[in-house]
Order: structure tokens, then C-alpha cells, then sequence
């Protein structure tokens, strides 16, 4: 897997959050008319996007309807290990204190997190216990 370009990521979140079969028609609705696509590009983006495997597409009479093949939360995990890996060595802590350091992160946010961190350790020590 690959990381999308800008524009074809925006096609994919349309089919993503979309109730398959999505068609040509809906893309350009929510995002082709605003960003003054004609229907031409949109449509190589999607055959792009069928030959790198993300879709799969049928023509059902005038119709072409789009499915994804590639989950969103598959991609969206590929895109933060590699983000991850690449920027800050796979170290989560490296990534959260840059992300604090520039003042990104509100105290609610940090509350937040701590408290995330906590339920999932209590979570792992309950599943531990019951081993």
C-alpha cells in the first residue's frame, strides 16, 4: 500500500464514509463541484484509484458504481506507522512531547490522554489477571 495524494485520499473519504456503491454522481456532489473538477478528471482519480486496488468499480447500465477494498481503518493505520516510523522512530513519546512542546495540546486534551492511558492499562491488567 501506498499513501494517497491529497486528492485522491478526498475521493477515497467520500467512498470511505459513503454507503456502498458509491457513484461518480455523489463524488462530484460533495466534493467535485466545490473543487472544480470536471467529471473527466474525477473519473481518471477513480480509475487511478481502482489500479492502485482501493476500489473496485462495476458498470451497471449508464451507471458506475465505486466500492472500497481497502478499509479505512487499514489505510488509516498504514499512514500513521509510517508517519510514526518515519518522523519520530516509531516513539510515541517523541511524537507526543513535539506535539506538546509546540502547545498543541490543551490541558482538557492531556487530561484526556492521561486518563486514556490509564483505562487501557487498567484494561491490559484485568486481561492479565484473567490469563
Amino acid at each position: 500500500m501506498k499513501k494517497l495524494p491529497e486528492t485522491e485520499y478526498d475521493v477515497m473519504r467520500v467512498v470511505w464514509t459513503g454507503t456502498p456503491p458509491v457513484t461518480t454522481t455523489q463524488i462530484m456532489e460533495e466534493i467535485g463541484k466545490e473543487r472544480g473538477w470536471a467529471v473527466p478528471a474525477l473519473i481518471t482519480m477513480l480509475n487511478r484509484l481502482n489500479e492502485k486496488g482501493f476500489l473496485y468499480s462495476e458498470k451497471k447500465g449508464k451507471m458506475r458504481y465505486y466500492y472500497p477494498l481497502v478499509k479505512y481503518n487499514e489505510y488509516l493505520e498504514f499512514v500513521t506507522k509510517d508517519f510514526m516510523k518515519r518522523y519520530f522512530g516509531d516513539s510515541f513519546v517523541k511524537f507526543f512531547s513535539t506535539y506538546y512542546d509546540v502547545r498543541m495540546v490543551s490541558d482538557e486534551t492531556l487530561d484526556a490522554f492521561v486518563k486514556w492511558v490509564k483505562d487501557r492499562r487498567n484494561e491490559f491488567r484485568r486481561y492479565q489477571a484473567d490469563k
